[in-house]
């Protein structure tokens, strides 16, 4: 799938929200739309790959991949990776066919 058929929570709550921070975070989670079915696939496999960098000893390392090597604050990275995992939660709130989509 591609991002633009997420739904526009997850898009606002993962896309967005990672653009914020860094281009490059946003770039992680576009690449990650291309391996999923469909949104709930989507948010299960962000969570994922949001628990594994948290919780990689070596997030120094991890953060330098995500960023492809360019400086981000580590705490304030943490910060969005964590708020990231709160709008998924928040997102799975709502069913999957509740959930509004563009229009294209």
């Amino acid at each position: 799938m591609d991002t633009d058929d997420l739904s526009i929570p997850t898009y606002n709550g993962i896309i967005s929200e990672a653009e914020k921070f860094n281009h490059d975070l946003t770039l992680q989670f576009g690449v990650l739309a291309s391996s999923c079915k469909d949104d709930d696939d989507y948010l299960n496999q962000a969570e994922a790959m949001i628990k594994d960098w948290l919780e990689d000893e070596d997030f120094d390392v991890v953060a330098d991949d995500i960023f492809f090597g360019e400086y981000v604050d580590l705490e304030k990275s943490r910060a969005t990776l964590k708020k990231l995992l709160s709008n998924i939660a928040e997102i799975r709130k709502t069913p999957m066919s509740e959930r509004e989509y563009e229009d294209w």
